[in-house]
């Protein structure tokens, strides 16, 4: 998955968590939250494949 892809993920969910916290959905918020971290991990993998890419690994 590319960094774009990534921060879409990470973006969709913040939108999730803050629509749970204002409809009072605790299940949204704690899915956004987790949505939110998968993107980051996925943009920190993306980041280093880039890396070794270039460092010709």
């Amino acid at each position: 998955m590319g960094k774009a892809k990534a921060k879409a993920k990470q973006v969709k969910g913040k939108l999730k968590e803050t629509v749970g916290g204002a409809t009072d959905d605790k299940d949204m918020q704690a899915e956004g939250r987790s949505e939110q971290m998968a993107g980051k991990a996925q943009e920190t993998a993306a980041k280093a494949a880039e890396r070794l890419k270039k460092s010709g690994g």
